[in-house]
Formats: structure tokens, sequence, C-alpha cells
């Protein structure tokens, strides 16, 4: 039997090694560390926010994870797929903690959430991301937290 593999590129490597290194800061509470991955004119897109969900990703993204962590002090995640398709990278990833504080109009009952991510991500010729686009199932993600 014979096997084929199929040899990465230098540059999705560099990149899923990029992506590696948001997750870990994020695991680490660490906006800044998140931010400077990025451009300055990066933009980020949490999709099932709607347009109201779009902004720069060193000014909105970075606003919209400091309240998540802020709500969330225990706020994780875990991996669970990367790959590249053309020239992104996609990953699969489980985002989970306890809410302590009121989140977007969501009053604090102290509920745990779970939730399936999707991350894709758009990088320039040096390897800094350009472009991020997350999206979740935001009713699941409501659910958990009210309890409903």
């Amino acid at each position: 039997m014979e096997t084929t593999k199929t040899a990465e590129s230098i540059t999705d490597l560099t990149r899923k090694g990029t992506c590696i290194e948001f997750f870990s800061a994020y695991q680490e509470l660490d906006t800044e560390r998140m931010i400077n991955l990025a451009t300055p004119d990066a933009t980020v897109w949490f999709e099932p926010l709607g347009e109201g969900g779009k902004g720069l990703f060193q000014e909105f993204g970075k606003n919209v994870w400091s309240l998540l962590i802020d709500c969330f002090p225990d706020l994780d995640n875990t991996v669970d797929s990367m790959y590249s398709e053309d020239e992104l990278i996609i990953c699969k990833v489980a985002i989970f903690g306890t809410q302590k504080k009121g989140f977007m109009g969501l009053p604090s009952k102290g509920l745990k959430f779970n939730s399936d991510h999707i991350f894709v991500f758009r990088f320039d010729e040096n390897d800094k991301i350009i472009d991020l686009k997350i999206n979740w199932n935001h009713e699941s993600f409501v659910a958990q937290l009210t309890g409903v």
C-alpha cells in the first residue's frame, strides 16, 4: 500500500502558527498580544451580530474581546481543527466560560457556555492578519446563558 503525503507550504505553516499564537493569547486573556498579530487596518466580523458586528480588529475586536474577558473571567478555548483553503486559515474552536457579569443585554445568572466557533483568518504577504471572520450559533449561546 502506498501513502501519499501532501506537504504544507512554509506560508501555510507560518500562518497556522500565527493562529495558534492568537488562541494562546486568547487563553491567557492577553488582548494586546492578540491585536499585535494583525495589521493596523485589519478588520473583524462577528458574523451572527450582523452589520453591527463589523469593525477594525485593533479597536472593535479588542473591545469585544476585552468585554468577553471581563464578563467571563475564566474564558478559554480549545482548537479542534485547523486547515488552509486557498489563502485562508480556517479554525474550528470551542470557546467556553462562566458568566460573572452582564454581557450584551444578558444579565449574569452564573451559567456556563460552551460554543463551537469557526474562525476564518486572512493574511497579508508578511503573514499578518488582515481579516478575521468569526461565526457561531448565537441562539445556542444565548440559551446556555439564559437557562432557556
